[in-house]
């Protein structure tokens, strides 16, 4: 299969607003070449030994996307130029000049993994599923997770944040609704922290077969959770299916699902059930918070880890 590589050249300032943006319009993943070096902490998650010369640090970054070579491309990159100029009222972006090459198809379902090790979340222990458990110490509780081709190692901050607001809130016998639910990361930590019962959605049908392979590694049985495909936000039917009564609701999608999603919310939780949202950059907190707010939601706690920002409200 052939693609085609298109490449922003940026600034170091905007890679993660323009990560995100190209994500919010349905691109799965991205590449991002800088000459920033690597903090001793990259480093020793990353195991290297001997780092490469890298040119001086100018600002300047390359963001690249892949998309499929055989669709008309061009309704997509106006809206990404659109985008651009969008951002560019907050964040300097520099030339944001879009490149263009054809590659070939590789392995990027396994290739990844070689940057994928076990690490902590607090006194959570997160690992992968190749991986032997070999770290000694205490750990409230140890989550395999194999993401395969669907969001959700728990490396990202968005994911971090979520999962310390879970630690902090859930209860012993609580029901949690997972919106997004991805590989079913979030699913899987809400019943190791003591949830009697997830129930998990995502559009992508990929995730179906991931939560289902991760709550099998986890020892986790089949009847803990109840996962479905489709659009809580105008699917009426299975806004039915889901229901209400949840004591937790977890989004960690992003800003621009989260606000038209969040009026549906208060309808799925009990009275005093919360809210965990995530995946919010931090120059579109304020959107979210409004959304949250004209949902007849009180915000309780605003959390932020680098550039991105969760937000905890109760109804």
């Amino acid at each position: 299969m052939k693609w085609k590589k298109y490449t922003i050249e940026t600034t170091t300032e905007a890679e993660d607003f323009i990560s995100s943006m190209l994500a919010d319009l349905g691109v799965e993943g991205v590449q991002v070449e800088d000459n920033i070096p690597l903090s001793q902490a990259d480093q020793e998650k990353m195991y290297i030994d001997i780092l490469p010369e890298l040119a001086p640090d100018e600002g300047i970054a390359y963001i690249s996307f892949f998309l499929d070579a055989e669709q008309e491309q061009e309704q997509f990159l106006v809206q990404v130029q659109k985008e651009l100029e969008e951002l560019q009222n907050f964040v300097e972006i520099g030339t944001a000049k879009i490149t263009q090459e054809e590659t070939e198809d590789k392995d990027w379902i396994n290739n990844w993994k070689q940057y994928f090790t076990s690490f902590a979340i607090d006194d959570i222990l997160i690992k992968p599923t190749w991986e032997e458990h070999t770290t000694e110490g205490e750990y409230r509780c140890v989550i395999e997770i194999d993401p395969g081709t669907s969001f959700g190692t728990g490396k990202h901050e968005t994911t971090q944040l979520c999962i310390r607001q879970l630690l902090k809130y859930i209860k012993p016998g609580d029901q949690v609704l997972d919106v997004g639910c991805g590989s079913g990361i979030l699913s899987v930590v809400s019943l190791k922290l003591g949830a009697s019962h997830v129930t998990g959605i995502d559009i992508d049908p990929i995730c179906m077969e991931a939560v289902a392979e991760n709550m099998q590694v986890n020892g986790l049985p089949p009847e803990k959770g109840s996962f479905y495909q489709g659009n809580l936000i105008d699917d009426l039917n299975l806004q039915r299916e889901v229901g209400g009564e949840y004591e937790i609701v977890v989004a960690n999608i992003l800003a621009d699902i989260i606000i038209p999603l969040t009026p549906v919310i208060p309808e799925r939780l009990k009275k005093g059930g919360l809210y965990i949202t995530s995946g919010i950059i931090d120059f579109k907190e304020e959107s979210v918070k409004q959304a949250l707010l004209e949902a007849g939601l009180e915000v309780l706690e605003i959390q932020h880890q680098g550039e991105w920002v969760s937000i905890t409200a109760r109804k």
